[in-house]
């Protein structure tokens, strides 16, 4: 039996869209096991328990590259990660998929091919590769390749979730945005994705409420949230570094210090207040990544 452990993740982080991305310690497992014959997936909703479940075809597309067949197999997963929330539920399952079936084929591939693979199923890198190596990275694609880095961040914060009670799809999310923007809108994001980066590397906490602002999706995003900017404002008065959209959205995230002991109290008081019923998760970043691990079957035991 092969287990895969993958992380949640949260893409883009205001400016950086679709290159920034960091790993939560909020967690997807999932349990491979080969059997005789047919399919049996264990421990999500009904509705995926069938040939079209992600994990399951992420791992046939996988183990087809390899070249690895299976007459069956069981899939045991134990989900955390929201779904269509904007915390890299898909990324988790593709991941999981094609870790679970290099796993079971013996481990041919390597973590930069893994890496390739799964981003090819996801179409980018941003979620795929915090969830595969940990902290933040980023990642940007040439010619059908990945190419990233892990940029160091200092301890001392908290990423607060504030996770909505409803779901929006990455398609209906990319349908809001532009297929332009203007010059000086780009150049605005340039220079708050680069002071992004160094006030992460460098403790510069202070720098977060303008490095996480952002002209190229999230004026447009936020618009299918409410109470969007006003969570953002009382996220401020409430002592966050930077509040921004995570991913696609709809969850928001916001940064403090881990001795802010007043803010995710604050946002629930003021949440209640206006009648929201969402979830809060206070989180921290999750610094090393997917892990596998094999997991040997009472027959390997006796």
């Amino acid at each position: 039996m092969i287990r895969v452990k993958v992380p949640a993740t949260s893409a883009n982080i205001g400016p950086g869209f679709d290159a920034l991305g960091i790993a939560l310690n909020l967690h997807n497992s999932f349990s491979f096991e080969e059997i005789p014959e047919g399919l049996e997936i264990i421990g999500c909703d009904d509705r995926y328990k069938n040939k079209n479940n992600l994990v399951y075809t992420s791992m046939l597309k996988t183990l087809d590259k390899i070249g690895y067949k299976v007459k069956g197999i069981k899939i045991t997963m134990d989900t955390n990660i929201p779904v269509s929330r904007g915390l890299g539920s898909s990324a988790a399952c593709i991941l999981g998929g094609v870790m679970g079936a290099n796993g079971l084929a013996g481990s041919p591939l390597s973590k930069d091919e893994i890496l390739n693979i799964a981003t090819e199923m996801e179409g980018h890198p941003d979620n795929i590769a915090p969830a595969l190596y940990g902290g933040m990275v980023v990642s940007v694609m040439e010619m059908g390749k990945v190419y990233f880095d892990k940029v160091n961040v200092v301890k001392g914060m908290k990423f607060v979730a504030l996770i909505p009670d409803f779901t929006i799809s990455t398609k209906k999310a990319r349908s809001v945005l532009p297929t332009a923007v203007p010059y000086d809108h780009a150049v605005y994001n340039v220079g708050r994705v680069s002071i992004l980066i160094s006030a992460l590397s460098n403790g510069r906490f202070d720098l977060l409420e303008y490095a996480v602002e952002d002209r190229l999706h999230q004026p447009y995003r936020g618009k299918l949230i409410p109470y969007f900017k006003d969570i953002i404002h009382v996220s401020k008065r409430l002592g966050a570094y930077g509040t921004y959209l995570s991913g696609a959205g709809p969850t928001i995230i916001g940064i403090i210090d881990n001795d802010n002991s007043n803010y995710t109290m604050g946002i629930k008081d003021y949440f209640n207040s206006i009648g929201l019923d969402w979830e809060i998760k206070e989180l921290k970043l999750d610094l090393t990544g997917a892990v596998i691990e094999r997991i040997k079957c009472k027959n390997e035991l006796s």
